[in-house]
């Protein structure tokens, strides 16, 4: 992808006077804000509706770049090493640099280097780590253009990126290296498997525990639309039952590719809401590693129901 300079320049100077940017990267848009710049936060939790407590995840363009923001442990560099730029989130002891008012209250941090041409190039330029939850109202569907975030967001962010479709489409893997064994908090592109053949140990999934984490409350990725989930002999059945009562109706379809159905998933949502249905019938991609991040999204959207 060919990055505009102009659009850079930009981007910058809303950052550098403390404004609130959508931002592109390879797994969702995020809503990016100065990471040290408080009224830039708060200005994040209000575009969003998000809750005080549920951290961000602070994103700069190298691992260099949280030098003061977070503890940077071997494992840390070991997973950077493997994974940085990319699609994964470590969580790690906060540094002094980092407020409370990203991390939700808390002792930890989430950090991430995004690998977004758009995103690296922001970053740089910037000079400084940045503040990024998804750029969508906190609870629905992320977005994965800048169209999605246009939809959900209007004119109440100081400029919106256009990088293009997201090339993930899912929020980014969440590992715990805050203390103890590492832990995997959020299923996305990088499977355990990865990371355990990166830090020479297993990383077996937790729910719940001290560390909060974004994306990871029961309810959340939601439609408007209801989500109900049935196996797969089930979805047409389900669906004419639901129409006889006077529902409408949409079927969530995926392309069999594990990569491609993330890629998919949550423009298919937002497609079925736009459609105007009540309730969206889908099913469980296959267990595995390589569903798991759709399996995870679409439990927590149907949680919502």
């Amino acid at each position: 992808m060919n990055v505009d300079p102009a659009v850079v320049s930009r981007a910058v100077a809303v950052l550098h006077a403390g404004g609130v940017i959508a931002l592109p990267t390879e797994t969702v848009y995020g809503l990016a804000g100065d990471a040290t710049n408080r009224a830039a936060i708060a200005r994040i939790f209000e575009i969003k509706g998000r809750p005080p407590g549920h951290p961000l995840i602070v994103h700069g363009h190298e691992l260099a770049a949280f030098e003061g923001f977070g503890e940077a442990t071997p494992a840390l560099h070991a997973l950077a090493a493997r994974f940085w730029p990319g699609p994964l989130t470590a969580i790690v002891r906060r540094g002094a640099r980092t407020p409370l008012e990203v991390t939700g209250g808390q002792e930890t941090v989430g950090m991430r280097v995004p690998a977004h041409p758009y995103a690296q190039a922001i970053l740089r330029a910037f000079g400084g780590p940045l503040a990024a939850p998804s750029a969508n109202r906190f609870g629905r569907v992320s977005p994965t253009t800048a169209a999605h975030v246009r939809d959900d967001l209007g004119d109440e962010v100081g400029m919106i990126v256009d990088g293009g479709p997201a090339e993930v489409g899912l929020e980014s893997t969440i590992v715990d290296l805050s203390g103890g064994a590492p832990a995997l908090l959020r299923a996305g592109a990088i499977p355990p498997s990865a990371l355990a053949a990166a830090l020479g140990c297993e990383v077996a999934p937790r729910e719940g525990g001290d560390v909060r984490a974004p994306g990871t409350l029961p309810s959340h990725y939601a439609p408007r639309a209801r989500v109900v989930l049935v196996a797969e002999r089930e979805r047409e059945p389900e669906r004419s039952r639901r129409e006889a009562a006077g529902e409408r109706v949409g079927v969530l379809t995926l392309p069999s590719e594990p990569a491609a159905a993330a890629r998919a998933l949550y423009a298919a949502l937002r497609a079925l809401d736009a459609a105007g249905v009540d309730t969206i019938v889908a099913t469980l991609p296959p267990d595995g590693e390589a569903y798991a991040a759709v399996r995870d999204r679409l439990r927590r959207a149907a949680a919502s129901s």
